[in-house]
């Protein structure tokens, strides 16, 4: 069993909360200022970033994203309209889609990738929290 949270436990979690949601904040008002929504930029990331190839399927960015499969679909859609991605069929299985970035998403997410980075780094360490028991 546990102990009780302290006065501690609480402003530590409040203090990581505060600077989570001040980081989402950042990050909202740099990817409008591109041009793109924050599920844009997120879908991007998550096609860019998944370990081991260069696309993602709709299924693995919904778990990445945290969302239901058609509204990643409907978000793949407003990307592709947008000259973001792309989807291909998959060479072995036609039932398979994958989505693909295009140079200008590639391009977006670079540019929104270094201002991120550069954020992160300004906030060394405020991420990190003190052992709850």
């Amino acid at each position: 069993m546990s102990s009780p949270l302290s006065k501690s436990n609480f402003a530590a979690l409040s203090e990581f909360r505060y600077q989570m949601r001040r980081f989402e904040h950042f990050s909202e008002s740099a990817v409008q200022a591109a041009g793109i929504t924050p599920l844009q930029y997120l879908l991007l990331l998550h096609i860019k970033g998944f370990p081991g190839r260069e696309w993602a399927t709709v299924g693995e960015l919904a778990e990445r994203l945290q969302a239901r499969p058609h509204g990643v679909v409907a978000l793949v859609t407003r990307c592709e309209a947008g000259g973001l991605v792309e989807r291909r069929s998959h060479a072995g299985d036609r039932r398979r889609v994958e989505v693909h970035l295009l140079p200008a998403g590639e391009t977006i997410l670079v540019r929104l990738a270094e201002i991120h980075r550069a954020e992160l780094r300004a906030l060394h360490g405020v991420f990190t929290i003190p052992y709850l028991p």
